[in-house]
């Protein structure tokens, strides 16, 4: 990726965290606005047990977990490669760069019985400000049950983006129908 196409990527956001736009929802305590969230996005620690399942089966389970905070988009939820049953993942292609965190791929998650094609992606070299992504992975809860603090979480709208949708969060976000200019 040139540096310009990267300037470009960056410099077409409207929106960045500091105002929310008039069509946003407004947050009642407790809850947390997408709208609020920073651009470039902000990496900070999940404050609540993280697990993942297919089927009956445990994939991950962590309480080091982080996620990452970018406006108009549901949090996405990174665990440590050192916390997930890495014998069932195959990294796959078919990934790109981000134009904050740099380029990422994605995997599958292989049990024996099934193969779930782009279940996890991981940044191969994150860019500055984001190396804390380095050896996690984030999981799509399109694909794979992700639990928060035991609660299962919605996908991101769409299916492109893996951000985790619970209760506390309010948007719209990036997904949506009629959102592809944000």
């Amino acid at each position: 990726m040139t540096s310009d196409w990267i300037e470009a990527a960056r410099a077409s956001w409207r929106w960045r965290g500091q105002e929310r736009p008039p069509f946003a929802v407004e947050p009642r305590p407790g809850q947390e606005s997408v709208w609020d969230y920073p651009r470039p996005p902000a990496v900070e620690p999940v404050a609540q047990p993280v697990r993942i399942e297919v089927d009956s089966l445990v994939l991950a389970e962590t309480e080091r977990a982080v996620r990452v905070l970018e406006t108009a988009s549901a949090p996405a939820v990174y665990l440590p490669f050192e916390d997930v049953r890495m014998d069932l993942m195959r990294r796959e292609g078919g990934g790109t760069v981000c134009e904050w965190k740099g380029p990422w791929i994605h995997w599958a998650v292989e049990t024996g019985e099934r193969r779930i094609r782009r279940a996890a992606w991981s940044y191969t070299d994150p860019w500055s400000g984001f190396e804390a992504l380095r050896d996690h992975l984030g999981f799509y809860p399109s694909k794979v049950s992700c639990r928060l603090g035991g609660r299962r979480v919605d996908p991101q709208p769409g299916g492109f983006y893996g951000g985790w949708v619970t209760p506390e969060i309010v948007g719209p976000m990036k997904g949506e129908p009629g959102t592809g200019g944000w």
